[in-house]
């Protein structure tokens, strides 16, 4: 007899949840059941028919007759528990043309509409009126094959400061509701969920939101800001964090002068009120994915250098943001600046010029 290689188990008093995330089951174990578990991990040779504990461990697949091989992973278990959990999604019966996806789909959609939804605006911090950004302007590369070719990710900043008006459409191309798609609905779209952006996104539920981080922009205080993207405006959330940026960006100081950044945030939510499935979270980082690309493209038709990084302090993040314990939380951050292009920072170029000595 052999213990299913895709479980994990759950602490839940005054028992514990045993989970198959491979299967996507799950079974609540009492203290009984969970000392026998124990005891079978320990030496699965104690395996008795007779023991009806043993036979039901085995029926619910806990238990194996035949060893199960788990894939080779050379990397830390918490990946593979996420990316075989998110895998497969439970499916009772696959539609089998295109009339059958469609009514699947819209009852779907229908039920989903019968519970409340997620909040769609997003909260403000402070009793200060909001503060609106410029219009977005007209973007001058010639192409978007120039703008493609242009980006790169830059590890040298000048500290320059950025206008408001190159805020204003930075904002409003990467998370912006674009007013000019308004006119552009039919009537499959739900009430409520008719926004767009410029980038796609899961479901169509625009789960991703954009903290700006300004450090130096003409006529902005300095501080944390909240993006609204519906009313194209800013709302103070925090000033700027008393450590150098560097130190809640994994100690990557050579961005301590970046003028502007954005922390991108996921509204799980919004995700989970449509899609109750553990892979609605691989949308989330998707999502984000075309954000960032989005916003670094804007910026770098605005003449600007970029950078990205998914390595952060979350818990110092987190309370920056004041999303402690909230279902919104930091998934990437995308900084731009004037820059010389250089893809290292100057520091770690000397280095490297020293080791070839």
């Amino acid at each position: 007899m052999h213990i299913n290689p895709y479980l994990f188990i759950l602490p839940r008093t005054p028992g514990q949840i045993v989970w198959n995330y491979k299967d996507h089951t799950q079974h609540e174990l009492d203290l009984t059941y969970s000392c026998r578990l124990a005891q079978l991990i320990n030496n699965p040779e104690q395996f008795d028919r007779r023991n009806i504990i043993d036979s039901q461990l085995l029926n619910a697949g806990i238990l194996t007759v035949a060893k199960i091989d788990s894939p080779p992973w050379g990397w830390d278990e918490l990946s593979k528990i996420y990316h075989i959990g998110t895998q497969n999604i439970p499916c009772e019966q696959t539609p089998q043309n295109i009339h059958e996806w469609s009514r699947q789909y819209l009852n779907h959609c229908s039920a989903v509409l019968t519970t409340p939804a997620p909040a769609q605006d997003r909260p403000i911090h402070q009793d200060k009126p909001l503060i609106t950004l410029p219009a977005s302007a007209a973007l001058t590369v010639a192409s978007l094959g120039n703008v493609l070719r242009l980006r790169k990710t830059c590890r040298s900043f000048t500290g320059e400061a950025i206008t408001l008006n190159d805020v204003g459409t930075l904002m409003y191309l990467s998370l912006g509701f674009l007013r000019h798609r308004d006119d552009n609905r039919d009537e499959s779209i739900a009430e409520g969920l008719g926004a767009r952006r410029s980038s796609p996104s899961g479901g169509g539920l625009n789960a991703c939101e954009g903290f700006l981080l300004a450090r130096n922009i003409e006529g902005l205080e300095p501080g944390i800001y909240a993006y609204h993207p519906a009313e194209h405006a800013l709302s103070r959330v925090n000033p700027l964090p008393e450590p150098a940026l560097g130190h809640l960006l994994a100690g990557q100081h050579f961005i301590n002068n970046l003028p502007l950044g954005l922390f991108i945030t996921a509204r799980f939510d919004k995700l989970w009120w449509k899609y109750e499935h553990s892979r609605a979270y691989r949308m989330a980082f998707v999502e984000a994915g075309h954000l960032s690309q989005t916003f670094q493209l804007v910026a770098t038709a605005l003449g600007l250098g970029t950078w990205l990084t998914g390595a952060f302090a979350d818990r110092q993040v987190e309370a920056l943001l004041k999303l402690e314990g909230s279902a919104e939380q930091p998934l990437f951050f995308v900084g731009c600046g004037a820059s010389d292009g250089q893809a290292m920072c100057q520091e770690m170029r000397d280095l490297l010029q020293e080791t070839r000595k």
